[in-house]
């Protein structure tokens, strides 16, 4: 594909440019973005139409969605990864031969990033910027419902690296948004170092079915809140309705709610009244405490619904809280809420999942929120990266030895 042969050129002078040139891009882009306001907002428009047209539900339409303050805060997230550490050439560890060889680890660009997302157009901006801050190219690959945004926030980004002196292609959008170019852009070895897919189950299922170039998982988020017999359960009524509410529609809202079958009687009724608007569906035990839910099948329990649903299910203990997980969790984010430190050190390191909490929301497993500046997405895998992906995770490391004439025996 020729756009991937324009990123992989842009790349390589992306990779050698210096810090202060991909932050002067990332700057100008910014204010480029102010200041196409009316331009960005009408192609919105466009977009909007088209998906409610085409029926489109209303957490589909709420991504897709701009206004002033979205804007802003595109503007306000450039700025603020261009005012991050710069990774590139960052020495991770360094140490001395016994024949005198200096061995460092360093920091370096993967190269070109392909970024393939649903109908989110602050995406488009979030991911060249983190992606450009890195040293890298980025190939962008966005919905049919969001081209009219994407072009039009592309066009900022391109014109922002060149009038930095960076190459304009170190941003190229895929503007064919049919599904034989999604497939051919998963495909496109030796132009892409490193695809990362932002989108629903489907998305992930078609580039685990179709990549040939290596990928980054960034999965779906069901994730799961044990509430022990040992909690606080103000704290835990607290956090649970948070989790739930704050904003059901993304991937680290928590779909799961267990209860310790000694706290059961006490706390549910206590936390369906706070949970005002979700719909509840439990299993037997948990019916049994509030009769009035529908029932919660497995299919429930591994479902992320990005909605307000919950399901609720009672357990015997620890154990059995941790054996639910290990059964139905999609490995993002699992919290406890309990002020027992055995039980407490038991859940964060028995539970397999890229972020564990002790009392606190697992609305905080975020790049932001974590103190890592903006995230290009929340990894759910183990290679190579894992967790909410910054920065550091759009690099790879070189090795650089250097001698002084030493020959090997």
């Amino acid at each position: 594909m020729d756009l991937g042969r324009r990123a992989r050129v842009a790349g390589r002078l992306v990779a050698r440019s210096s810090s202060a040139t991909r932050d002067e891009a990332l700057l100008r882009a910014a204010d480029l973005l102010e200041q196409r306001l009316g331009p960005i907002l009408e192609a919105n428009t466009a977009d909007m139409a088209r998906a409610e047209k085409a029926g489109a539900d209303p957490t589909s339409l709420d991504r897709l969605r701009l206004d002033g303050d979205r804007v802003a805060s595109m503007a306000a997230g450039l700025r603020s990864v261009a005012g991050r550490p710069d990774p590139v050439g960052e020495i991770v560890e360094g140490w001395v031969r016994p024949n005198g060889l200096r061995v460092r680890r360093v920091r370096v660009p993967l190269g070109v990033v392909g970024i393939i997302y649903e109908n989110r157009p602050n995406v488009t901006s979030d991911a060249a910027g983190l992606c450009v801050k890195s040293g890298n190219a980025v190939l962008l690959r966005g919905s049919s419902s969001a081209i009219a945004s994407n072009t039009a926030i592309v066009g900022a980004l391109r014109d922002g690296s060149d009038k930095a002196g960076l190459p304009s292609d170190a941003v190229v959008l895929v503007t064919d948004t049919s599904r034989s170019s999604a497939v051919a852009f998963m495909q496109l070895q030796g132009l892409i170092d490193c695809l990362i897919p932002r989108g629903g189950p489907s998305l992930l299922a078609s580039v685990v079915e179709h990549a040939t170039v290596p990928y980054v998982v960034d999965g779906s988020g069901n994730c799961h809140i044990y509430v022990d017999a040992a909690a606080d359960l103000s704290m835990a009524e607290a956090i649970v309705v948070n989790a739930k509410t704050q904003r059901p529609g993304v991937c680290n809202s928590a779909e799961t709610l267990l209860v310790h079958r000694a706290v059961a009687d006490v706390f549910l009724p206590r936390v369906a009244a706070a949970l005002s608007g979700v719909t509840l569906i439990g299993d037997e035990a948990t019916r049994s405490v509030l009769p009035g839910l529908g029932p919660a099948t497995d299919a429930d329990f591994a479902t992320e619904f990005l909605d307000l649903t919950l399901s609720v299910a009672v357990v015997e203990d620890l154990e059995g809280a941790m054996d639910h997980i290990a059964r139905f969790s999609s490995g993002h984010s699992e919290a406890i809420v309990t002020g027992d430190l055995a039980a407490a050190d038991r859940f964060t390191t028995e539970v397999d999942a890229a972020a564990v909490l002790v009392n606190a929301s697992t609305r905080f497993i975020d790049g932001e929120e974590l103190g890592l500046g903006a995230e290009i997405g929340i990894s759910t895998q183990k290679l190579h990266a894992r967790g909410p992906m910054g920065l550091r995770d759009l690099t790879s490391v070189k090795y650089v030895v250097s001698g002084t004439g030493q020959v090997r025996s």
